[in-house]
């Protein structure tokens, strides 16, 4: 484990954020449950492009402990769960709501404290199906999962 794992979760703050998302959430794009429960913001470039015309969506978050896995750092599967999300946003906010048909996912170095950012773009983009990936990094910018991934468009 690293110097950064908590021996246990505070349960209070748990039980805090967890009402916090409760309370603050929709289940809409960007402010569903599990968006709150991450501590998403979103951001989407350029920033002076029409909705259809935006190649990127930035999701960022602040990594608490509890999005650690047992030895310390980011759970992989936090890490899925966001790269997803600023895929499909990203497809939501030019065509409208899509699927995920696949997605892989390499990781690549351990995150051990936030900021968390991830990158959602296009790779290509066709009629009914897109090409997507999504590039997580920490705190020092550095890549520490890529995923790619099939969408389908709307």
């Amino acid at each position: 484990m690293t110097d950064t794992a908590p021996r246990r979760i505070d349960t209070d703050a748990a039980r805090a954020h967890f009402e916090g998302a409760l309370e603050q959430h929709e289940q809409a794009f960007e402010t569903f449950f599990f968006a709150r429960f991450l501590g998403l913001s979103f951001d989407y470039l350029p920033h002076d492009a029409a909705n259809a015309d935006k190649e990127v969506c930035r999701l960022t978050f602040e990594m608490s402990d509890m999005l650690r896995n047992p030895q310390g750092v980011l759970h992989g599967g936090a890490m899925a769960s966001a790269m997803d999300i600023s895929m499909g946003h990203l497809v939501n906010k030019v065509a409208g709501p899509g699927a995920t048909i696949e997605m892989k996912v390499q990781y690549m170095r351990p995150v051990t404290s936030g900021p968390v950012t991830c990158e959602g773009s296009f790779v290509r983009r066709g009629r009914s199906i897109a090409f997507m990936e999504s590039r997580l990094s920490g705190p020092d910018g550095k890549l520490a999962a890529l995923a790619t991934a099939t969408w389908k468009m709307p």
